[in-house]
């Protein structure tokens, strides 16, 4: 099981707390530190069966001054936003096998 995440975000910890706890073999990722790919990004996104646009972290900053909420952007262009700046990545990113949850921890379990 892979953990994306930062490691000063209070909710990475608590997720990669209980997924210790539940004995689960764990590799963790600071993507802030070793930052994700365009392609490993499309990749997730792509695995999840989700949108870019539902990868976005709304409390993120850059969210509000990039005007995200009104913007028209194409996932194109949301993803390589999201490179840019890792903060809208809404985290942690837990990967099991064919499996991508994003947030926190009870949506895994």
């Amino acid at each position: 099981m892979k953990v994306l995440h930062k490691s000063s975000c209070i909710t990475c910890k608590k997720s990669i707390s209980e997924i210790e706890r539940m004995k689960k073999e764990i590799e963790k990722r600071d993507f802030f530190k070793d930052p994700l790919t365009e392609t490993e990004l499309k990749k997730i996104i792509k695995i999840s069966g989700k949108k870019p646009i539902e990868f976005l972290r709304k409390r993120d900053k850059m969210y509000k001054e990039l005007d995200l909420e009104n913007s028209k952007k194409t996932d194109a262009q949301l993803i390589k936003l999201m490179i840019k700046h890792p903060g809208l990545i809404l985290r942690p990113i837990v990967i099991d096998g064919n499996k991508v949850t994003i947030g926190k921890i009870q949506k895994i379990i």
